[in-house]
């Protein structure tokens, strides 16, 4: 039996302070990943598409944000939206949650009511934010999710949000490509700067 990478706090941390992450592959193994080039959505040049920002101005706007009051749900709101094509699983379910305990660990969520209607997570580590899935079981609600988590990161004085790659998605709200190379160093000194999420 293949055993899964080690996912303590720590290790993880030391992982994502070097740009490597975790992820499930199909056969239920969590392996080490990094990506070359990365994708990363630049904080002072985030893109608001126009009909999205009409819609968070309108009077029928229906949702409320908050931040890590459901983490768990959240994540697994991610994971159950690519049901069968995730590399989230339980390990990592579990170490993020432990992640979350110690206060490196966040989610964005957009409530309708009472309903998770989506929102994402990530990890921060000094003016870092590393964003990891979202979802959304409502039109708009993951792109709210990442409007206010931008505008959170803005606010708190981060440097960096680190996409893992780009996709036309996020590419919409500005996410470019960089070299590994030009990542590590824009994440040495993301890092070293004092931010708290909350």
């Amino acid at each position: 039996m293949r055993h899964s990478v080690r996912l303590d706090p720590q290790t993880l941390l030391e992982a994502y302070c070097n740009g490597v992450f975790p992820m499930a592959d199909p056969d239920g193994v969590v392996r080490w990943y990094t990506a070359n080039p990365r994708g990363i959505l630049p904080l002072d040049r985030f893109h608001v598409p126009g009909s999205l920002a009409q819609f968070m101005r309108s009077a029928a706007f229906p949702f409320q944000v908050r931040f890590d009051t459901q983490f768990e749900r959240t994540m697994r709101g991610c994971m159950e939206q690519r049901r069968g094509q995730t590399w989230i699983s339980e390990d990592l379910v579990r170490a993020y949650v432990r992640l979350h305990s110690l206060g490196f660990a966040h989610s964005v969520e957009v409530w309708k009511g009472e309903e998770l209607a989506g929102g994402l997570y990530g990890v921060s580590i000094g003016g870092a934010f590393f964003g990891e899935s979202m979802f959304h079981r409502h039109r708009d609600a993951s792109k709210v999710a990442l409007v206010k988590l931008v505008e959170r990161l803005r606010q708190r004085g981060y440097e960096l949000l680190d996409t893992q790659a780009q996709t036309p998605h996020l590419a919409r709200f500005g996410c470019i490509e960089v070299p590994a190379e030009e990542y590590l160093a824009m994440l040495r000194k993301a890092i070293a700067r004092s931010c708290s999420f909350l």
